[in-house]
């Protein structure tokens, strides 16, 4: 039995209204995008949605009391909460150059935690 879906594509800024065929789990039609970016994202996000993830971790020996980080690429959704706990767990030393490897391979994911931004020494 096919059903309908309807979503709002991120993938840029005009926020095209996607209309999705469904036919049990598989995708069947899509409808509604201006550009093939939208398709490909409606696709994704109903068969195996993922994010990017970006949250702060503790920092010791700043003026800042924590530092903003990200991961290097996108992750299931499923494992949001699960990567969100080990972030919560780090708490680094400045110095830290923005790009630097805080936590390698978060979960097994194959992705890493890196700082966002520069955290100079209270020194320095």
């Amino acid at each position: 039995m096919e059903k309908r879906r309807e979503l709002i594509c991120i993938k840029c800024p005009k926020g095209c209204r996607i209309a999705v065929a469904m036919d049990g789990d598989e995708v069947v039609g899509v409808e509604g995008n201006s550009c093939p970016r939208g398709e490909e994202y409606v696709r994704k996000e109903i068969t195996s949605p993922t994010r990017m993830v970006t949250s702060t971790v503790r920092l010791i020996g700043s003026d800042m009391n924590v530092m903003p980080v990200r991961l290097s690429g996108e992750i299931t959704k499923g494992k949001i909460f699960d990567v969100m706990k080990e972030i919560r767990k780090c708490q680094v030393k400045a110095p830290v150059r923005m790009g630097e490897v805080l936590i390698t391979d978060v979960c097994g994911l194959g992705v890493d935690v890196v700082a966002a931004a520069e955290a100079l020494d209270v020194l320095g």
